[in-house]
């Protein structure tokens, strides 16, 4: 359904010269995420079809909070909520009153946007990572995969003065596209844990994939 677009485009954001080596840029990226306990952005998400190349834009907000909590609600062109629990993710769809329940980690067992978003995707040990130089005022770095997968062969990350990524664009097997644009992100907000809970409403369908390998 409509979680392929989030999980397998859908993991995340550095005032460098465009002299630094890219071991010098992915480190300082890593030591970034590491250090921050929290953040929140406003998110445009563009889903593009390599074989009819229509687009689909989406827009929203996300909260991330440590060690992987992550909370993605995206508001057009419809409501979707994506909850990233310790333990259990839940993707739900109001319009259509459907959510559908996952492991956390059947998430994070692959290169997903997610991990980029919340830096766990640790571009030293999975990537061969080329810096592109200056793009737009940011760093532009490209990133193959030394494992690829279906979802991800290729990606592209832009770097900002803050040391986050806030760009992020994933390639998958078939040419498709997901981009990710992060704006107005504030770091270390005080965030609640139970802003990452989620219980399906009264009358909501519940496809419970969590016994899937």
């Amino acid at each position: 359904m409509k979680l392929r677009f989030c999980l397998l485009v859908l993991i995340a954001l550095l005032s460098f010269g465009s002299t630094a080596s890219a071991d010098e840029l992915t480190s300082d990226i890593q030591k970034t995420y590491d250090s921050i306990k929290s953040f929140k952005a406003d998110f445009t998400q563009t889903l593009t079809n390599a074989a009819s190349k229509e687009s689909e834009i989406r827009s929203g907000k996300i909260t991330f909070k440590q060690p992987s909590l992550l909370h993605w609600e995206s508001v057009k062109p419809e409501p979707e909520l994506l909850i990233v629990g310790e333990s259990i993710v839940w993707d739900y769809f109001p319009d259509d009153k459907v959510a559908m329940k996952y492991r956390t980690k059947q998430i994070f067992n692959s290169k997903t946007m997610i991990k980029f978003i919340s830096g766990k995707a640790k571009l030293e040990e999975d990537f061969v990572v080329e810096n592109k130089g200056m793009e737009d005022g940011l760093i532009k770095l490209k990133l193959l995969p030394l494992e690829p997968e279906t979802g991800l062969v290729l990606a592209f990350v832009w770097v900002d003065a803050n040391k986050m990524l806030t760009k992020i664009l994933v390639v998958d097997f078939y040419g498709n596209g997901n981009e990710v644009v992060l704006s107005n992100i504030e770091l270390d907000p005080e965030v609640e844990d139970s802003f990452f809970d989620f219980t399906p409403p009264a009358g909501v369908d519940v496809d419970d994939n969590t016994k899937t390998q």
